[in-house]
């Protein structure tokens, strides 16, 4: 029986994606300049990140595009030392891509 700590393959299953958050410092700048800290609470704020993997049923994003999602809404999971999210599809509000096509929503990140 192998160990948690050996390297196995990874499959995700039906409608769920495997996602990573940026690295956050903790501390970030609002567009005005202002240092918000990172005690400082923002309610029903979205996050953004970046999808690892997806499962066989997913239909409207692929591996590498940007994800919206709330954060409040989510699975956490450690994989080979590494922190992780998982979602369902249904729990994604936007993705952003560059194989979108353009002019689709007039927003670009």
């Amino acid at each position: 029986m192998p160990t948690p700590s050996e390297r196995l393959p990874v499959k995700m299953l039906n409608d769920r994606i495997l996602v990573e958050m940026p690295g956050e410092d903790g501390e970030r700048r609002s567009s005005g300049g202002i240092l918000i800290p990172a005690t400082a609470q923002v309610s029903r704020r979205l996050a953004w990140a970046e999808v690892k993997a997806t499962g066989p049923n997913v239909r409207t994003m692929e591996i590498g595009d940007q994800v919206l999602f709330n954060p409040e809404d989510r699975y956490e999971v450690e994989v080979r030392g590494n922190d992780y999210i998982i979602l369902r599809e249904r729990d994604i509000h936007a993705v952003a891509a560059e194989r979108l096509d353009q002019g689709s929503t007039g927003l670009y990140l």
